[in-house]
């Protein structure tokens, strides 16, 4: 039987449709929030304990040693190199956080569902995939975005900032500290706000709803406290639906991004192509040259930054012009497979994954870091490249055609 408890900052109680839900507010780092939880849970004895985690997340804490299993060339072939590298910064940065109270992140989810299997209580796991969100995220941002994005994350993974005291831990589980950082995200990154929050509120909410049981208890981050509830306001009022199949998917490409993808490499072909054919074998050559080394050098220099091997350094300079005529296969791809073959990864890479990730040192010491840090690099470098080699081919066409028109006024 559910206890009849005052709504506090941390709990929410409420009645919907003759179902009884608890919210659990907390801190991803906090002491307190693991005790609250298990307090909670065993006071209440609810018909099922939901909790913010997806399926591999569950796996990962439930089975801390599965990580070494996982293979970094069929990490980057799935074209999840990019989502790896944002998932350890950011579970880096609550590392650090929880540094402190000497609790690691998610340690409080883990410990409802210990409680809920200790009680014999059903456990559902309601958060969407983490790949999901990141990638949505990434989708839906302009390129603009996309690069404050960037920034943000490598901020926060080689951030210097003094470490988090246990009372500031806890103020983000307070709704005016929290409505202050939405507010503060919203404004620099809507789109992210959107998809890690405003998303994941409506995502966490229905799984909720759908949950089991008559009297359901959620432990969630204090940051979804009010979305949740919200949601689950709307829904047994049917003004909202339960489905959440329309945010559970990576979006498509659009039609521009699509004529993108195909239309600038078919412009730098054509304007390579311009060169010969108007400009002679001379001017052909020193177009193409420059794509070359525009393309070719920056990648190679974004290798040489990543401190890779002297081959994979290679393989960049000679392929990163044929890949950025490619939409299907970057430079990055190709140079990080490289990297992982000629300096494969040891268990010691994989055992001090999070360690390394701290710092600046461990992203080129740890093998694994380094195959990550090579494929941004690269990928970064060609990309720059891919402009300006394009504006310099540009301009060569452009140089020729106004020869033309000055012999052609010199005619008359």
């Amino acid at each position: 039987m559910m206890l009849a408890m005052e709504n506090k900052e941390t709990q929410k109680y409420i009645e919907l449709n003759g179902r009884k839900f608890i919210l659990v507010g907390t801190a991803h780092v906090s002491a307190e929030s693991i005790e609250e939880v298990k307090t909670v849970i065993e006071q209440n004895k609810p018909d099922c304990v939901a909790v913010e985690l997806d399926e591999a997340r569950y796996k990962n804490m439930k089975d801390p040693e599965a990580f070494l299993k996982m293979d970094i060339i069929k990490v980057l072939k799935k074209k999840m190199g990019f989502m790896m590298l944002a998932n350890i910064v950011l579970a880096n940065y609550q590392k650090k956080m929880g540094e402190t109270s000497g609790v690691k992140p998610g340690d409080e989810m883990l410990a409802a569902v210990n409680k809920a299997e200790e009680l014999s209580l059903p456990v559902s796991l309601v958060d969407r995939p983490i790949a999901t969100t990141l990638r949505r995220a990434w989708a839906k941002n302009s390129f603009f975005g996309k690069m404050k994005l960037l920034s943000v994350l490598l901020g926060s993974a080689f951030s210097k900032e003094d470490d988090v005291t246990p009372d500031e831990i806890e103020k983000l589980k307070v709704s005016s500290e929290m409505d202050s950082m939405m507010n503060e995200l919203s404004d620099y990154l809507p789109v992210v706000k959107e998809v890690l929050i405003d998303e994941r509120d409506k995502y966490l909410a229905s799984k909720i709803w759908e949950s089991m049981g008559e009297n359901v208890l959620a432990v969630l981050g204090a940051g979804h406290l009010p979305g949740v509830e919200a949601h689950l306001k709307k829904i047994a009022a049917e003004q909202e639906s339960s489905d959440c199949s329309g945010i559970d998917f990576v979006p498509k490409k659009g039609i521009g991004s699509k004529i993108a993808m195909w239309s600038i490499p078919l412009i730098i072909v054509a304007l390579i192509a311009a060169g010969f054919v108007w400009g002679g074998k001379e001017a052909g050559t020193k177009g193409l040259t420059s794509w070359v080394i525009w393309n070719g050098g920056l990648a190679g220099i974004g290798a040489v930054l990543a401190l890779a091997n002297p081959l994979t350094i290679l393989v960049s300079v000679l392929s990163a012009p044929l890949t950025s005529l490619c939409p299907f296969v970057g430079v990055g791809f190709v140079a990080g497979i490289v990297q992982a073959l000629v300096c494969k990864p040891k268990v010691r890479d994989m055992e001090n994954l999070q360690k390394d990730a701290s710092t600046f040192k461990g992203f080129y010491r740890n093998r694994i870091l380094k195959v990550l840090v090579v494929l941004f690099l690269t990928s970064i470098g060609s990309s720059i490249g891919t402009f300006a080699g394009g504006a310099a081919l540009l301009a060569g066409v452009t140089e020729f055609f106004d020869r033309i028109v000055s012999a052609v006024k010199g005619l008359f």
